[in-house]
C-alpha cells in the first residue's frame, strides 16, 4: 500500500512540474477570488490562496491544477445546502483548506468536498467543520484521502450526513484523518480494492466505519471510539481487519464489531475494550479471527448460529462479562488456543494449554441473550446455581462449542 501511494505521488510531482504556473489569490491582489483563478487556471498549474475568508458559491474544478493554501484560508459555504467544492478532472490536489458550513438538505448530500468520475486526486491537511458531508466520493479511483480533520456537531441520524462517504470507488487510500460528530465516520459503498488506515473516528451517532456491498478492502491502525456502533462490514466479502482499537462503543444495541453476511476475510491483532458486544456475527463465514484480545465486553462475542466455518484462535478472552453468546446448540465453527480468563483448568503436562476442554458459552448468558431484563440477576446466588446446574446438564448449552486446547496464560504476556 505504501508503495503504490509513493508511486501515485511521485507520479503527480512529475505531472505538475512541465511548464506550470502559479496563481496568487488574495483580498488585495488582482485576483480576488478563487471562483476567478479557476476561470484563468490551465492543467498543469496551481492556485496559491492567502489568509482569509472566501464566500464562495460551488467552486467546479475542471482542470488538472493544485490548489491550496499555506495560511489556513477559509472558504465558507454561509449555511447553503450546497457543495463547496466538486472535482471533476484527474490529477487534482486539494491542501491546506478550512472548510465551513454546509447546510442540511434532505433532498441532496452536500458536501465541502466531491470528488465526481475522476481519479489520482489528493485531498490533504484540510480541516472541514459544520458541514453536511465532509468529503464526498462518487466514482472514483486511485485518490488519496490524507491527514483531514472533518467535525460535526450533529444530534440525531436523520439530519446528520457522513465524513467521508465513498459510493463506487476503486483503488481509494483512507488514512491519518480526525472525524467525529457525523453520522458515520467513514462510509464505504460499492468501494473496492481499497484501504483505510491510521485513522481516529469517534463520537458519531451511527458507526465509525460502516461497509456496504464493498469486496477486497482493508483497514488497519485505526481507532473507533465511542460510536454508537464501532464498525460494521455488511454484505461483502474478503475485507481484512487488523490492528484496530474498538473501545467504548457502548449502549442498548451497541458492538465494536458488527459482521452482517459477509466471508473470506480476517480480523487479526485487534483490540477490543469495554463495547457491549465485542463482535456480533450474522451469516458470517469462513473468517479467521485470530490474535485478537477482547478485555472488559459485556458480552466478547455474540456468534449466531448461521455462522459457518469461521476459525476463532489464539485469541485472548480477558474479563468480560459473558465470553460468547450463540443462540443455536449447534456449532458450526471452530474454537482452539483461545485464552479465557473464566478457565479454572489445569495444565499437568506444562505445554501452556488446559488439559479439559472449555466451553465459552454459559446458562446464564443464554438466558439473559433472550431475556435481556435478567441481567439484573449478575451477581446473584442464583447464577452460581445455574453454573453448578449446567455441569450436571451440559445439555443446555452447544456442547460442540467448545475450546480443545484453552491457553492457561494469555499470550498478551507470553
Amino acid at each position: 500500500m505504501l508503495i503504490r501511494t509513493a508511486f501515485f505521488i511521485i507520479s503527480f510531482c512529475v505531472h505538475f512540474s512541465l511548464g506550470a504556473n502559479t496563481i496568487l489569490v488574495g483580498k488585495t491582489l488582482s485576483v480576488k477570488s478563487i471562483s476567478h483563478a479557476l476561470t484563468l487556471a490551465k492543467d498543469g498549474d496551481t492556485i496559491l490562496v492567502r489568509k482569509g475568508t472566501y464566500c464562495e458559491k460551488t467552486l467546479m474544478i475542471k482542470q488538472s491544477i493544485t490548489l491550496f493554501t499555506k495560511e489556513s484560508a477559509k472558504i465558507d459555504a454561509q449555511g447553503v445546502a450546497n457543495d463547496i467544492l466538486v472535482i471533476f478532472a484527474d490529477n487534482v490536489r486539494i491542501k491546506g483548506f478550512q472548510f465551513v458550513n454546509v447546510g442540511v438538505s434532505f433532498l441532496k448530500e452536500a458536501a465541502a468536498i466531491r470528488l465526481v468520475h475522476c481519479k489520482n486526486v489528493i485531498v490533504e491537511n484540510n480541516k472541514i467543520d459544520s458541514c453536511f458531508f465532509g468529503i464526498y466520493i462518487e466514482q472514483a479511483k486511485n485518490s488519496i484521502i490524507s491527514d483531514n480533520q472533518i467535525r460535526g456537531a450533529f444530534k440525531d441520524e436523520a439530519s446528520a450526513g457522513n465524513a467521508i462517504h465513498a459510493w463506487k470507488g476503486d483503488a481509494l487510500s483512507i488514512c491519518n484523518n480526525f472525524i467525529t460528530g457525523h453520522r458515520d465516520g467513514i462510509y464505504f459503498e460499492f468501494v473496492n480494492n481499497s484501504f483505510i488506515e491510521n485513522n481516529k473516528s469517534q463520537y458519531n451517532l451511527r458507526y465509525g466505519l460502516h461497509f456496504m456491498f464493498s469486496n477486497d478492502d482493508g483497514y488497519e491502525n485505526n481507532i473507533f471510539q465511542d460510536n454508537g456502533a464501532g464498525v460494521a462490514v455488511m454484505f461483502s466479502r474478503n475485507i481484512i481487519m487488523r490492528n484496530n482499537w474498538f473501545i467504548h462503543n457502548w449502549g442498548g444495541a451497541s458492538y465494536g464489531l458488527l459482521l452482517k453476511e459477509i466471508s473470506d476475510g480476517s480480523i487479526d491483532k485487534n483490540h477490543f475494550i469495554e463495547n457491549t458486544i465485542g463482535i456480533m456475527a450474522e451469516g458470517a463465514n469462513r473468517l479467521t479471527i485470530s490474535n485478537n484480545k477482547f478485555m472488559l465486553n459485556g458480552t466478547a462475542m455474540d456468534i449466531k448460529g448461521n455462522c459457518l466455518d469461521n476459525k476463532i484462535i489464539q485469541n485472548d478472552f480477558v474479563a468480560n462479562t459473558f465470553e460468547v453468546v450463540t443462540n443455536s446448540k449447534q456449532n458450526n465453527n471452530f474454537f482452539d488456543e483461545n485464552y479465557w480468563s473464566n478457565y479454572s483448568g489445569y495444565d499437568l503436562n506444562r505445554d501452556s494449554f488446559g488439559d479439559i476442554a472449555y466451553r465459552p458459552v454459559n446458562l446464564f448468558a443464554k438466558i439473559t441473550n433472550e431475556v435481556p431484563s435478567a441481567t439484573f440477576l449478575l451477581h446473584s446466588p442464583f447464577v452460581r446455581l445455574m453454573e453448578i446446574g449446567e455441569k450436571i446438564f451440559p445439555q443446555f448449552i452447544p456442547q460442540s462449542l467448545m475450546d480443545k486446547r484453552p491457553k492457561i496464560k494469555p499470550y498478551a504476556y507470553d
